[in-house]
């Protein structure tokens, strides 16, 4: 792709009915659509990136957010589970299983407000440190964190923090009440000015409307640059959390996000995330058709399951896609 053609496809000035439009297209259209965007921003081709993710510190959060069963505020809250936040050695067995297994990148995340100074902190810059060194991407994400905290991670070698927005602006108080959305958009701000890549993305399912999608979309493609990595997710909802009685999300409106996201943002790695076990193989197939390039790889998500290593084999198998052991300059 020239570099006319491809500055012609990265925007970031799209409106609210524009996104909405795209979100509303018959199927066919909008797959259409979004394959031709993927290929002219990746013309070697359709290459997935495979990551694993580890709950470091697991329960106890004292954010309140609806969907999650790690918050303190619920009883779905997990604290129970052992902390290996100064257990550098376990933590960089399992990336060194991860890797053995095929990943390129390992998240690791802790279930805090915001990242805390001492002990844990020195044990995460290690950890992230150790993943490099591995030749691994290394991804946290571990909720807030200061000027400081962001430097000391880009110096130890992280590649990318995720902090999601979840929803839209407009939803976002139906969801979290301890967090303001401007504090999440200050969080990205502090890591893309310490040179690390954002991974970033949002929930479908929580009850919010189309227009929602559609605006949280917005925000995303609004930020220069496009994040790097925007991972989509379906609510998982659990029992014990505000959400467990939510009406379950139709796997082609996940697709119908992955495609839209693949148009606004042409060069970020889309991510399959959590509620992948509901899209059955053929969805999953739709999705990286349009556009998904990655997907997280191992037997769980935090504290929610995820399809076995075996069966994702299967599946990039069944697709004809490659597992790409290239590791990005950002992403």
């Amino acid at each position: 792709m020239s570099a006319v053609q491809s500055q012609a496809l990265e925007r970031h000035d799209w409106s609210l009915e524009e996104i909405e439009s795209l979100l509303e297209l018959p199927l066919v259209d909008l797959l259409w659509r979004a394959q031709q965007v993927h290929r002219m921003a990746h013309p070697a081709g359709y290459h997935v990136q495979l990551a694993s993710l580890l709950s470091v510190k697991t329960g106890g959060c004292e954010e309140d957010c609806a969907y999650c069963p790690q918050s303190m505020h619920h009883s779905s809250d997990v604290t129970g589970q052992p902390e290996l936040q100064l257990q550098v050695d376990g933590v960089l067995e399992r990336a060194r299983v991860a890797r053995q297994a095929g990943a390129h990148r390992f998240c690791m995340g802790w279930a805090w407000r915001e990242i805390r100074e001492g002990a844990a902190f020195e044990a995460m810059l290690q950890m992230v440190s150790g993943v490099r060194e591995l030749g691994m991407e290394a991804c946290v994400t571990a909720g807030m964190l200061s000027d400081s905290q962001a430097r000391r991670l880009a110096e130890a070698g992280l590649t990318s923090y995720n902090h999601n927005l979840d929803t839209s602006p407009e939803h976002y108080d139906q969801i979290i009440s301890t967090r303001t959305y401007q504090e999440r958009l200050d969080t990205l701000q502090r890591a893309r000015d310490a040179g690390i890549s954002l991974c970033c993305g949002g929930i479908i399912g929580m009850g919010e409307s189309r227009r929602d999608r559609a605006s949280l979309l917005q925000v995303l493609a609004g930020l220069t640059p496009h994040p790097e990595s925007v991972p989509i997710n379906g609510l998982v909802a659990v029992e014990g959390t505000p959400l467990e009685g939510q009406e379950p999300w139709q796997p082609l409106e996940l697709v119908r996000m992955v495609a839209v996201a693949r148009i606004l943002m042409p060069k970020a790695r889309v991510r399959l995330s959590a509620g992948r076990e509901r899209l059955s193989q053929e969805a999953q197939i739709l999705c990286l058709l349009v556009g998904a390039d990655s997907i997280f790889y191992g037997d769980s998500l935090l504290t929610t399951s995820n399809p076995a290593v075996q069966a994702d084999q299967a599946l990039l198998a069944a697709a004809g896609v490659a597992s790409s052991l290239e590791a990005p300059a950002v992403g």
